[in-house]
């Protein structure tokens, strides 16, 4: 592996970086908030480190290998956070560095984790900030230098591959770049939709359309209200436009582009991961809306409404709580903490182990316990009318391990740190699985600042390697992906 080849790469990214800054430095500056410095600062370190790495390292012939892209992966996601952490540090709005890099982490990750005790006071191009990074990170930051700077080769389809969720990514066209460029495309029409419905339709303000749009469609969480969502609790047209859009955004966005190109709903319909995840929401929200009145807690239809925005709230890993459903009777808070894991479709923006890699492991112990009464039968696991290749259900199965081994490792950590048993597999579970609101003292009305710095670097940990599915960050902690040539 060159890491040259990387660090050259990475400055490139960086720049590209800094350029994003400038969206809430030009806020700041229209709005006279006084908070442009902490911008500038940023921007100039991403910058000039950048353009050093850029410039000083000798270009070196050949394509990214799969190593150097899973390395240059990685550090663009650390070094993005770790440079975005400044303006929260610079304002003051979180002076403790490990605060603002745990914000800034939950951000990029779409996690909507936060460390905030009270929002809403901070200058406005920092509430921004905090908005654009999960609105950024939703989509990849990779993705846009891939769409931006089709110099990689080959090299970029390793990028992709290892910052895209799931297991099988459908291409949408034989160039890479192209891919990108389509996937940003699709991207920012849905944003620019919701933008248009909750302006027009909700007779929201600007700010608190794009706010709300930022956290939405790439199932974040973040808002710039203390009461988060459910300061809309009241207004179904709001709550409903956001529950389409946190679905849509929980679905590959390939099918989009294959049901546009083909002129077929069909293309959507037929998939069956696609119609395993409506499956989940639609028996989730059955079962947790029945609890739920059984409990006397909402007459059946505030129950359904609930019910419904909360499901799609949790399993496409967005985070927003239209109420306080750590106060749900035991069923409903237990369905919740499971589709906490399951999350999303592949390809989409949600977090979570995704629905399709449920439906191969599903499929795949099926297989197993008929092999185990008929030896010699031979069944291929399918999805849909298509047999999988043994490699990628054997690829499945190894994730879930690490799934599962993370998912106890991190609880065990956090145990040791003083969480009790719920809070501490709760906090696991929405950190890894790109959440945010869990249960007990990390509910939807809590927030995560009382766990001690060790406890928040752990999670910050895990909302990446969660992000990024695990073997992009795990694999470089391997000794022999430094040393193997």
């Amino acid at each position: 592996m060159s890491v040259r080849t990387v660090l050259k790469y990475l400055g490139l990214v960086l720049v590209m970086f800094g350029a994003l800054l400038l969206f809430p430095l030009g806020w700041s500056l229209a709005t006279r908030d006084g908070a442009a410095v902490c911008f500038l600062v940023p921007l100039a370190v991403a910058c000039g480190t950048g353009f050093i790495l850029w410039r000083l390292i000798p270009r070196e012939n050949g394509h990214l290998s799969r190593r150097e892209g899973l390395s240059l992966v990685t550090c663009t996601w650390l070094s993005a956070s770790l440079i975005g952490a400044l303006p929260y540090t610079i304002s003051g709005v979180l002076p403790h560095y490990v605060d603002a890099f745990f914000e800034t982490m939950s951000g990029f990750t779409t996690t909507g984790a936060t460390v905030l005790t009270s929002i809403g006071g901070q200058p406005q191009s920092i509430l921004l900030w905090r908005q654009f990074t999960q609105w950024i990170g939703g989509m990849g930051i990779i993705t846009i230098f891939v769409a931006l700077f089709p110099m990689l080769g080959i090299g970029a389809a390793r990028l992709l591959d290892a910052e895209t969720t799931g297991p099988q990514k459908e291409k949408l066209q034989t160039r890479i770049t192209h891919t990108a460029r389509i996937l940003w495309l699709l991207y920012l029409g849905f944003t620019a939709a919701e933008i248009a419905l909750l302006m027009f339709g909700g007779a929201l303000p600007f700010f608190d359309s794009l706010c709300i749009t930022f956290a939405t469609m790439p199932t974040g969480g973040f808002l710039h209200l203390q009461e988060s969502i459910g300061a809309y609790v009241d207004r179904p047209f709001i709550t409903t436009v956001v529950t389409f859009f946190m679905l849509a955004a929980g679905t590959n966005f390939a099918l989009y582009y294959h049901s546009l190109r083909q002129k077929k709903a069909r293309a959507i319909l037929d998939n069956p991961e696609f119609r395993f995840f409506i499956a989940i929401v639609a028996t989730a929200t059955l079962l947790i809306s029945v609890d739920i009145v059984r409990a006397g807690i909402f007459p059946a239809a505030r129950a359904l409404q609930h019910a419904a925005f909360q499901v799609a709230s949790i399993q496409t890993a967005t985070g927003f709580a239209t109420t306080d459903f750590d106060q749900w009777p035991a069923l409903s808070r237990g369905i919740l903490l499971a589709l906490m894991l399951i999350g999303g479709c592949a390809g989409s923006t949600a977090g979570g182990f995704k629905v399709v890699r449920l439906l191969v492991v599903i499929k795949y112990a099926a297989r197993h316990v008929m092999t185990a009464f008929n030896p010699r039968l031979v069944a291929p696991v399918k999805l849909g009318h298509n047999a999988l290749p043994e490699s990628v259900a054997q690829a499945v199965a190894g994730t879930t391990c690490i799934y599962i081994l993370a998912l106890f490792g991190g609880f065990l950590v956090m145990s040791g740190l003083g969480l009790e048993g719920i809070s501490a597999l709760s906090a696991v579970a929405t950190t890894m699985g790109n959440v945010g609101p869990g249960l007990g003292t990390v509910g939807p009305n809590q927030n995560y600042a009382f766990i001690p710095d060790a406890g928040k670097l752990v999670l910050t940990g895990l909302m990446l390697i969660g992000r990024l599915e695990f073997v992009t960050v795990l694999a470089l902690l391997q000794p022999m992906f430094w040393r193997w040539r």
